[in-house]
């Protein structure tokens, strides 16, 4: 059998590169050169959502793959060490990862070079990862400091912001999360599984009132709305209502990139179906103007790209919660952040606490933490 050499980033592996993997192997021995993470951020200024060595495991388990290895080298030519410790006699590439730069190395190695056309498998539909990038569906929100200041009842204590991101549903993410997956769901009554193409802010406002219907007595902060319609950063400001005054909205994409390389997720366990936050509060303008400055720090320290203030605001921020609503946390919670890593510089629990997820900042990878997708 001949070897046959392919090489590609292959992260959220779909239809589309399996299909592709597939007809490659019909030429012979299939091996499979994958780039690194550290190579995929340097070349597409993003985080993988999948690990090196989680599409290093998934992709050499397809029954047509004789091996898989992660590409020693960190440019779009990554794999010239392992090409010629391999001496494949094919290179196989598709109409995307096709270069005049891999085709001169294939003719000056004397190695036979195939370009394959973007065919999708019998009824399936094409595939490539910008697409689903694109359509992956409805977003979630994450709160990362000032959450509550989106209730009047806070507010009128002390005015400030609310800083959220709107996040790609990368993950199956648990519900009662604190990640606004019921107002989620109400999006996906409204719209389906997609976004309209529309002013972000009324959008956002439609899904506010279809989440709070005449009568509710319990009223979903607008930042859940704001935080799944608004792309990128959120700068959410309220002052005794329910909407905020002024809205600035960042989709840079170099503060959202540094984002998402600070920003990872724990899980912890969902929230009980019987979870009261709202027990035992105790709301004072002292309590309230400590939340509202501790946001307002963070926001400046995101805009700076000043991780350590950052991870310090964004805990104050936490502390200024819990000192309102305790119940946010209990002991199985405080164990798991008493537990933290010395790496995290800060910490908070998603949405209302109770469960959910712990969000982390730190400049290294924390063990079995989720990396997120900043909708832009």
């Amino acid at each position: 059998m001949k070897k046959v050499f392919v090489s590609g980033c292959f992260d959220m592996l779909h239809s589309g590169h399996v299909a592709f993997l597939e007809s490659a192997a019909q030429y012979g021995d299939l091996y499979v050169g994958i780039g690194s993470d550290q190579t995929i951020l340097e070349l597409k200024n993003r985080n993988t959502i999948f690990k090196e060595n989680e599409r290093k495991y998934i992709i050499e388990n397809l029954k047509f793959v004789k091996k898989c290895f992660i590409n020693s080298g960190n440019s779009k030519l990554d794999f010239l060490k392992e090409l010629d410790e391999l001496n494949p006699d094919i290179f196989v590439v598709n109409q995307d990862g096709h270069s005049l730069d891999k085709a001169n190395l294939c003719e000056e190695k004397n190695i036979q070079y195939i370009v394959l056309e973007r065919i999708p498998k019998e009824n399936l539909a094409a595939r490539s990862t910008t697409d689903l990038l694109k359509i992956s569906g409805i977003p979630y929100r994450i709160d990362l400091a000032g959450g509550w200041l989106d209730q009047p009842y806070v507010s009128k204590h002390c005015p400030g912001p609310v800083l959220t991101i709107s996040i790609l549903p990368t993950h199956e993410f648990n519900l009662r999360s604190g990640m606004s997956s019921s107002t989620r769901n109400k999006a996906k009554e409204i719209w389906n599984n997609n976004l309209p193409n529309d002013n972000p802010e009324q959008l956002a406002k439609l899904l506010f009132c279809f989440d709070n219907p005449p009568g509710t007595t319990e009223v979903s902060g607008s930042q859940d709305a704001l935080g799944i319609v608004m792309p990128g950063l959120n700068y959410l400001y309220y002052d005794k209502n329910y909407w905020p005054t002024n809205i600035i909205n960042i989709r840079n994409q170099s503060i959202l990139d540094w984002l998402e390389d600070k920003i990872q997720l724990i899980p912890l366990s969902p929230r009980e179906s019987n979870y009261n936050v709202l027990e035992n509060t105790d709301i004072t303008i002292e309590k309230a103007k400590n939340l509202s400055e501790a946001a307002e720090r963070c926001w400046k320290s995101i805009l700076e790209k000043d991780v350590k203030n950052f991870g310090f605001y964004l805990k104050k921020s936490f502390e200024a919660q819990i000192s309102m609503f305790p119940n946010m946390v209990d002991e199985h919670i405080m164990e798991k952040i008493n537990n933290l890593s010395t790496d995290v510089l800060g910490y908070k629990i998603s949405g209302a606490g109770g469960g959910g997820y712990l969000i982390v900042i730190s400049d290294s990878y924390i063990e079995n933490a989720i990396k997120i997708k900043i909708r832009n």
